[in-house]
């Protein structure tokens, strides 16, 4: 017992001072002597006597309290003799997964496999760089889950009905992922629900995460976090960046009820309308102005792709007021800092007058076919003429007899549509 006593102060002398896992062996082992199995009877037997002398202490005391840690450090020398540290490799592939070998050691986390807690002091520990799972290097052979990642990469798009539901019955009272026996009740494990996939899993599977459900988000505009599995948790996390999400396909009466989509809309078709001043203007190349939008590539590619990233800053407010900045900065160079891109403006197809028109100004219409611009239209001067060379435009009055003449024959049109 004596021995014992010593091997507690000593173990409290040098945990203390968090010392490393190989201080530890260089200082404490050697006093001990080399640990071997029977050292295990000893450390549980040391720990018994922690056990007991807490009990026998006055509560709250000091030395009760040091025995409480001194308690601590013995069960973890305990694990860390069950689970030696080797010499293992810093990069493992495991179902798709690319396991990386950790080097923190002050970092609490949680054992994605065993839902324990990983003591980065004693314990080896590995994140998969893909999709961020944890384990424990002892739980890494026992991971039956695929790496999240890789889904993402072969199947780039959401579950678009709300919480499809199927019933315990339809996954035979099992965990949806590891098949674990769940029931609603509690026994033997407790069934949680995800909301994004609808399915059923144990407490192991799901840890009550929680996070925006994309089809809430485009069928009710709701941006409340439900709960959801671990593995749509990491799932919803790689994809929120991902431009998937065509809203005028999936939902287009949104743009009805939600007029900051609208103008949204509208600010990505102006930044489409000023790409091309862009790449073939050398200033704007060398001062990487397409660049503002790098967190959001898709915006100088199309005007109807979504992430929910977008749908998420769109709800607050962040993003109608980055991209109006970026759409003034855009604008401020091509019609005010650069002559060159001045200089490729338009004067009105119709009636010659008027000033420099660009096809992103609030007062020019564009021809989808030919791309000639016109002044916008006053809705109580609309007439409609029909189509002539591929031109489909609405004009005023007041130009209403250039442009006939123009299509009898009696001008040249300026520009035609092939």
């Amino acid at each position: 017992m004596k021995d014992l006593l010593v091997f507690v102060r000593v173990m409290s002398t040098h945990l203390t001072g968090e010392r490393s896992t190989a201080a530890l062996r260089g200082r404490i082992l050697p006093k001990m002597g080399s640990f071997v199995a029977s050292d295990v009877e000893q450390l549980k037997q040391a720990i018994a006597e922690c056990k007991r002398l807490i009990l026998e202490l006055p509560e709250h005391s000091e030395k009760q309290k040091d025995t409480v840690i001194k308690l601590v450090h013995l069960r973890l020398k305990l694990q860390e003799l069950k689970d030696p540290e080797e010499d293992e490799p810093n990069l493992q592939v495991l179902l798709e997964h690319r396991f990386s070998k950790e080097k923190s050691k002050s970092v609490k986390q949680m054992c994605d496999k065993c839902s324990t807690i990983i003591w980065g002091l004693i314990q080896t520990w590995y994140t998969c760089t893909g999709c961020y799972y944890r384990c424990h290097s002892k739980c890494m052979h026992l991971i039956n889950k695929p790496c999240v990642r890789s889904k993402v990469s072969h199947q780039s798009e959401y579950e678009l009905s709300i919480c499809p539901e199927v019933g315990l019955d339809k996954q035979d009272y099992r965990c949806a992922e590891c098949r674990t026996p769940i029931s609603l009740r509690g026994v033997p494990n407790e069934a949680r629900q995800c909301d994004y996939t609808g399915q059923y899993y144990c407490s192991s599977c799901h840890w009550n995460d929680t996070a925006i459900i994309p089809s809430r988000v485009i069928h009710n505009w709701e941006f409340e976090p439900r709960q959801v599995c671990r593995t749509s948790m990491r799932y919803l996390a790689l994809m929120i960046t991902r431009p998937v999400l065509k809203l005028k396909e999936i939902n287009p009466l949104l743009f009805n009820f939600v007029e900051e989509l609208v103008e949204i809309r509208k600010l990505r078709q102006d930044i489409l309308l000023m790409k091309p001043y862009f790449i073939t203007c050398k200033e704007a190349m060398e001062a990487r102005l397409l660049l503002h939008l790098q967190d959001r590539q898709h915006f100088v590619e199309n005007d109807d792709m979504y992430s929910l990233q977008d749908l998420i800053d769109l709800s607050s407010g962040r993003l109608s007021c980055s991209l109006t900045e970026i759409h003034t900065t855009f604008a401020k160079h091509i019609k005010l800092d650069c002559e060159k891109c001045q200089a490729k403006g338009f004067m009105c197809e119709l009636c010659k007058e008027g000033d420099i028109l660009f096809p992103f100004d609030n007062h020019t219409s564009v021809c989808n076919d030919c791309f000639a611009v016109f002044h916008s239209l006053k809705k109580e001067e609309h007439i409609t003429l029909k189509q002539h060379k591929g031109i489909v435009t609405m004009i005023t009055r007041p130009h209403v007899r250039a442009v006939q003449e123009c299509w009898n024959g009696n001008m040249r049109s300026p520009r035609t549509c092939r």
